[in-house]
């Protein structure tokens, strides 16, 4: 990746470059999270048990969330059922769904 010359960016082009790493950031812990989740599943299957049997928590999982927040990496949509307030927004603002996935 190329170096980028922040002092050169406009406020606008700073504002999408700081969402667009609020995006990253909130993927990439996620995406630590899942792994961690894996390798406590794996230790749980090499014990004899199941996750859901070693923490209490349901076999039922939720569906895995595809698109994040540009404005709040906290919010996360799945992509089935009503859209979000959010998810609206960013389409009105002139972002693809493409740009939101994690």
């Amino acid at each position: 990746m190329g170096a980028i010359d922040i002092d050169a960016l406009s406020r606008e082009e700073l504002e999408e470059l700081q969402t667009k790493i609020d995006v990253a950031l909130a993927a990439l812990e996620r995406r630590r999270r899942l792994d961690a989740l894996a390798d406590l599943a794996k230790r749980a299957r090499e014990l004899g048990y199941t996750l859901g049997e070693v923490t209490g928590v349901s076999k039922t999982q939720p569906r895995a969330n595809r698109y994040a927040n540009p404005a709040n990496p906290d919010e996360f949509w799945c992509g089935r059922g009503r859209k979000p307030r959010w998810f609206e927004q960013a389409m009105a603002a002139g972002w693809a769904p493409e740009e939101l996935l994690i």
